[in-house]
Order: structure tokens, then C-alpha cells, then sequence
């Protein structure tokens, strides 16, 4: 099985994150798990330390270059301990409430850098005995995509634990003279910049030629009175204002059935569907803050997975495409059905293939320069959207840690800039389960989003004519909604038992 290699470099855009992290606004891709029965921390502990050998990147430390005259490097981190990446909290009362202010304080601190970038925090007292895990990962390691790679190999799709593999000792990587390490900073530097020069103008002509043959036609044909909206800055929302943190952390949920329903008998993608409920929700968070909707609209920012098939890949491999989607139709299948015509038109443009070659652009700026405009662009009050829209296909059977079944799986996308609120969305298990993110100071009632997205997700039900009781699924499944206390959530992808070794094989040799 291949491991990291010592001296890996980070990609320009892995370690944009780092360069755009300040206090007050961390960068990790998290989520907390809800788990029936009580999870021993010893078990959890001993669980990851045996599973991490297959794992190598997590044990390894983001390491800077002099003067940031080069891409950061992994390397490994010397004295891990494991002790310091998992934990456990006791709360007090266990109500949803304490849930919600214990995760929102864990996810709104920073990572220390001298250690690998992630962790594990195990909530124990939740109601009904069940156990909260949140889950970081910086996005410098991993986005949604990725973030599979550690949690596929924890989990299992049975209650079965699978086999622990065998740990293997590592040997400790020499240290580096600290002249050698300039000059090699130097040295990397230097040919970064040679071959982002001698790259560039085949990757525009690649992306050129791509575009013309797959639809025959100039880039943006089509895209007709849509240009006007996707060029021009968003307008502000009430929410968006500069972060400076804490993060503040809401939940819903929808059953699956609701939706699969509206997409059968309205047509469209399921992401469709899942933009129009959202656009629904931000219309009534706009209209309770007094905004005149009419004429208004959201720019939605959606994340495109850009992996080839069976890649799980650790680092970033997404790129954007912006949607904007009138927030003055307020009949929800319109509505559908704008959102439907606009994200084709985008699509058919290639939009996520441009905004990959701006990003390409972006990585030839030298290292250096990166690292100190990163920190004061975060702080910038550029429009560049209202809201990051994130969509990410979970496993749709049971998951278990150490024997446990996952009862509920909220995921957390950060925020930044001038995007006060970001929203996530996972499916898993028959339902999609919400996670929206908001800056305390931006976004201080962010818990109405939470009514408002399960509003506009019955509005749009019904205006399909589908009655509530085709389109809810049965919850016998899951413990009752009282008792799960449920959180934010991280992505997961697991195989039967039978599988799991080779699985991970697939997974680990990509993550290496």
C-alpha cells in the first residue's frame, strides 16, 4: 500500500485555505454524527489509532516554507499524539439547545498548525443515552469529497466492527537542516512559477477546445439574459457582512421521499429541487429582515465535484458554477422550474470549466504573494455571491461506528469574506439533512432558517400535489425525534464487510 511521500506538496488550492484562515473565520469541513448508545472514548481512540497507518496523512503537519517562498509541504508530525486529535465533553442538560452551543464553539475555533488538522470530539450525555461526534477536517486536507477517506475507513455497513488492521511502527522522517530547507523552498518556487508559465496557455486552449466540441458553439451561447446577472456584483443580504466569528450552527431535515416525489412529477435534478427549497428559505430569512424581494436576486455559489469516477483523492478537486435565482417567485413550482432552465443553461455553458481556468490563473501568482494578500482578502467586502450551496450524496443505508448506528448526519460548510450564511446538504439513510453555517454577528437568528427550510420544503410538496402522506417516509428506522438530540454531520461512504479491505485499498492509495 503506497504512502505520502515526504516533501509532498500542497496545491495552490489547498493551500488557499490556509492563506485565507484567520481567527474568527476557521476553514475546516465538519459535521456532527449522532450515534445511538454511548461510545467509550478509549474504544474511539483505540478504533482511529489502528485504522491511521492506512491513513498516513493524517499523522502528517502542514510545514511552511521560508518566507513563503514556495507551496507548503506535509510532513511528519514529530511526537503525535492521538490523544490531542480526539476528546470527549460531557454536557450537562443534553438538550438541543446545549447540543447546538457546544458544537458551534467547537467548530468556530482554529486548528493549531503544528499538529495534523483534524479532530474528533465526542459528545456523551445527549438525550436518550446517544452520543454527538464532530468531526473536523481542514479544507486544506480535504473537501466534501475527499472527507470520505477518513470516515470510510471507521465506518462499517454493518453492526460488525470490522477487523482492525495490524499496526505497523513508522520510521521517523530525519530532520532537515534549516539552509537546506530554503534553498529548497527556493528551488520549488522557482520551478512552480516555470511550469504554471508553461502550462497555462495549454490548459486555456484545452479548456477552449473542450467547450467548442462539446456543444458546437461559442462559449456562453445561450446563456442570453442570464449574462447581465452573472456578471453584475450580488446584491447584499442582510447576511452578508464581513465574519469575524463565532460560528453559529441550525439543522433540519427532509425526508428523501418529499423529494424524489417533486422531482417524479415536476421534472428537473434533485439539485433542483434542493435549490429551489433552499431559495424558498433565504426568501423568508430576506422578507422577515424587512427586504423588498421583488426584482431581487440570490446568487447561489454551488460546488461541482471535478473527480473522475473512483476518485476520493485527498485535497481540493471542486470547482464553482454561480446561479442566480429570482427571490420574487413565490409559486414554489415557478420557481422549480426557473431553477431548472438556469442551471441547464449554465451547464450547457460550461461555467464550472471557466471558473477551474480562472483558478489556474489565480495558482501562477507567486507563493509569496498569496500569503500575505490571503488574510486581508477574507477581510475585503467583495460580492462576489450571497450564499455557497453545497450538495453531497450520502451512503442511503445504516452506518455504524464501533457497533453504533448513526441516527442523524449534519453537515458544516465554513464561511468567509462577506458570506455571512452557507448551507450544506447530505442525504443519508432516506433523508437529506441541512447544516447551515452563520457568523454570530451576521446572522444572529440563524436558528429561522431551520423552520423556514422545512416551510418551503412542504410549500413546493404541495404545490406538486403531492399529499403529505405520499411523500413522508416512515421514521420507524430511526429512534424518535425527541430522544436523538441530532447535530451536524461529516461525508461517509462505506461497503460491506466482505469489501471493506479492498475498499480502503482504493481509498488509501489515493489519499497516499
Amino acid at each position: 500500500m503506497p504512502q505520502s511521500r515526504k516533501g509532498d506538496r500542497l496545491s495552490w488550492g489547498d493551500a488557499a485555505f490556509l492563506y485565507l484562515e484567520r481567527e474568527g473565520t476557521p476553514l475546516n469541513v465538519a459535521s456532527l454524527c449522532v450515534f445511538e448508545g454511548r461510545i467509550p472514548l478509549e474504544d474511539c481512540i483505540q478504533l482511529v489509532a489502528a485504522k491511521l497507518p492506512l491513513i498516513p496523512r493524517y499523522t502528517q503537519r502542514v510545514a511552511m516554507t521560508s518566507c513563503s517562498l514556495g507551496l507548503p509541504t506535509w510532513e511528519s508530525a514529530r511526537r503525535f499524539d492521538i490523544r490531542q486529535h480526539i476528546r470527549e465533553f460531557h454536557l450537562k442538560t443534553g438538550s438541543e439547545a446545549e447540543l447546538k452551543q457546544m458544537t458551534s464553539q467547537i467548530l468556530s475555533g482554529v486548528m493549531d498548525r503544528k499538529r495534523p488538522l483534524w479532530d474528533f470530539t465526542l459528545l456523551q450525555g445527549l438525550r436518550g443515552g446517544h452520543t454527538g461526534v464532530v468531526a473536523r477536517i481542514h479544507h486544506c486536507l480535504a473537501d466534501g469529497v475527499a472527507g470520505i477517506g477518513l470516515m470510510n475507513v471507521l465506518l462499517d455497513s454493518t453492526p460488525v466492527p470490522g477487523r482492525k488492521p495490524k499496526r505497523k511502527k513508522q520510521k521517523p522522517e530525519p530532520q532537515r537542516d534549516s539552509g537546506a530547507a530554503l534553498l529548497e523552498s527556493l528551488v520549488n518556487s522557482y520551478a512552480h512559477l516555470v511550469n504554471k508559465a508553461l502550462t497555462t496557455e495549454a490548459e486555456v486552449l484545452k479548456v477552449a477546445q473542450e467547450i467548442v466540441s462539446a456543444n458546437g458553439t461559442a462559449p456562453f451561447s445561450g446563456l442570453g439574459p442570464l449574462l447581465p446577472e452573472l456578471t453584475a456584483p450580488a446584491e447584499r443580504m442582510p447576511f452578508n457582512q464581513v465574519c469575524v466569528g463565532p460560528q453559529k450552527f441550525a439543522w433540519a431535515e427532509v425526508p428523501m421521499a418529499d423529494f424524489k416525489a417533486i422531482r417524479e412529477r415536476c421534472g428537473g435534478t434533485f439539485n433542483d429541487v434542493v435549490l429551489t427549497v433552499v431559495t424558498g428559505a433565504f426568501r423568508k430569512y430576506a422578507e422577515a429582515h424587512k427586504v423588498n424581494t421583488i426584482g431581487r436576486l440570490l446568487r447561489l455559489v454551488v460546488p461541482v465535484n471535478v473527480r473522475g469516477s473512483g476518485d476520493v483523492a485527498l485535497g481540493n478537486r471542486i470547482s464553482f458554477i454561480p446561479v442566480p435565482v429570482p427571490l420574487d417567485i413565490r409559486n414554489p413550482r415557478k420557481l422549480l422550474a426557473n431553477i431548472s432552465q438556469r442551471t441547464q443553461l449554465i451547464k450547457n455553458a460550461h461555467i464550472a470549466e471557466f471558473v477551474g481556468l480562472f483558478a489556474s490563473l489565480l495558482a501562477a501568482i507567486p507563493t509569496s504573494v498569496q500569503a500575505v494578500i490571503g488574510p486581508i482578502a477574507s477581510r475585503l467586502p467583495l460580492s462576489v455571491c450571497n450564499v455557497i450551496c453545497t450538495n453531497v450524496p450520502g451512503p442511503q443505508t445504516p452506518i455504524y461506528l464501533l457497533g453504533h448506528r448513526m441516527t442523524a448526519w449534519y453537515p458544516y460548510v465554513p464561511i468567509g469574506g462577506e458570506m455571512g450564511v452557507n448551507c450544506a446538504i447530505i442525504t443519508y439513510d432516506g433523508f437529506a439533512y441541512f447544516g447551515f453555517t452563520g457568523d454570530a454577528h451576521a446572522a444572529p437568528d440563524l436558528e429561522k432558517l431551520e423552520r423556514f427550510v422545512t416551510q418551503s420544503a412542504a410549500e413546493l410538496r404541495r404545490a406538486a400535489g403531492i399529499r403529505q402522506a405520499e411523500g413522508k417516509e416512515k421514521r420507524s428506522r430511526k429512534k424518535p425525534q425527541a430522544e436523538i438530540e441530532a447535530a451536524p454531520t461529516v461525508r461517509t461512504m462505506t461497503v460491506p464487510t466482505d469489501e471493506k479491505s479492498e475498499k480502503e485499498k482504493v481509498a488509501l492509495a489515493a489519499i497516499a
